[in-house]
């Protein structure tokens, strides 16, 4: 049996592919390796079906021979949960094995995707919180939607346990009552609201779609941007890792980089009023998680500001995508293995 030296022994669990192989963030496994070398502990990543009740068996990366090795390791200090997949999360032996962990008293963090009405509704519920949410519906009957789109003309349709942007649309009320739909890779009219439900209701109830009004978000140059905001927990608080901007080119639908949109440092828009908003959410949506899901140590936000100024949270995730910012991928191994020493009860 593999064990770790005098600090800590993380276990990082991930999920299968359907060819067999682990899913995850490769990189950013190796990297939190390299570090937590550095502070004398170890990592290694499992997935929730090799757990035994006394040992599980994972890969460790071993960066003197540049690969992985697979080992015997007694349970771990602490569990880092990046299962890439929703229904890997919450099939019955993810679920057995959390409970394992909770009757061995086995900290772990991050609990659970976040389902975006459910986010909603957390944060609606919230004095301070709900002062940045654009008004939001859940999808259930076709009055409610059209109503909703009466009023705002303009709003976004999006599954509520999605993620990278997948499944967006915005759909626009015309003057001559058509319905503009506008996705990523799609557009379309519809003569009347009548046709477009009868051609989207099923997907749109299957998947759990929400509409939010859409916000004429602030421009530079020309083009709409959003904040990318990475924050981890510290000790009884949420801190600050790093702020990115995502910016819209060739679509309006979303800034994320995989569908055209554009990065820009920080520094290039910072400004007082920016800053502000950004450490003032922090602590409260890292508090309103770990009461309502349990202990989030990371989640990232998507927020923006309108073009009168107004502040908007759009989404929280739970498993952060990788920045593409070098200096914010770099503090984010810096504070995840601060916060796996603080964890696990091992000082640095």
């Amino acid at each position: 049996m593999i064990t770790n030296q005098a600090g800590p022994l993380i276990g990082i669990m991930a999920a299968r592919k359907a060819n067999g192989s682990i899913a995850g963030n490769g990189p950013l496994f190796i990297a939190l390796q390299k570090k937590l070398i550095s502070l004398e502990g170890i990592s290694f990543v499992f997935t929730p079906e090799e757990a035994d009740n006394d040992f599980i068996t994972g890969y460790t990366f071993s960066p003197d021979n540049n690969h992985w090795v697979k080992g015997t390791f007694r349970y771990p200090d602490l569990v880092y949960n990046r299962i890439p997949f929703r229904k890997s999360e919450q099939n019955e032996q993810c679920q057995h094995f959390f409970s394992i962990l909770k009757e061995k008293n086995i900290p772990f963090f991050n609990p659970c995707f976040i389902d975006k009405y459910v986010l909603y509704e957390l944060l609606k519920n919230h004095p301070f919180l709900q002062t940045f949410l654009p008004q939001t519906i859940l999808i259930q009957q076709k009055k409610d939607l059209f109503v909703f789109l009466k009023k705002y003309k303009s709003i976004y349709l999006k599954p509520a346990q999605s993620s990278k942007g997948k499944g967006i649309f915005r759909l626009r009320l015309m003057e001559t009552s058509k319905i503009q739909l506008v996705g990523i890779n799609q557009h379309g009219i519809y003569k009347t609201f009548d046709y477009f439900w009868e051609k989207s209701a099923k997907e749109l109830l299957e998947k759990n779609y929400l509409a939010q009004e859409e916000i004429k978000s602030a421009e530079y140059e020309g083009n709409r941007f959003d904040f990318r905001i990475l924050a981890h927990g510290d000790a009884e608080e949420y801190i600050l890792t790093g702020v990115g901007i995502r910016q819209s080119q060739e679509q309006e639908i979303t800034t994320h980089i995989p569908s055209g949109g554009r990065l820009l440092p920080y520094e290039l828009l910072q400004s007082k009023d920016h800053d502000h908003f950004i450490q003032a959410i922090i602590p409260y949506i890292g508090k309103v998680l770990s009461e309502r899901f349990g202990y989030f140590g990371e989640f990232s936000i998507d927020a923006g500001v309108s073009n009168t100024g107004q502040y908007y949270i759009y989404e929280v995730n739970s498993k952060p995508m990788s920045f593409d910012e070098l200096q914010i991928e770099e503090g984010k191994i810096e504070q995840l293995c601060r916060l796996f020493l603080q964890l696990s009860n091992y000082q640095n």
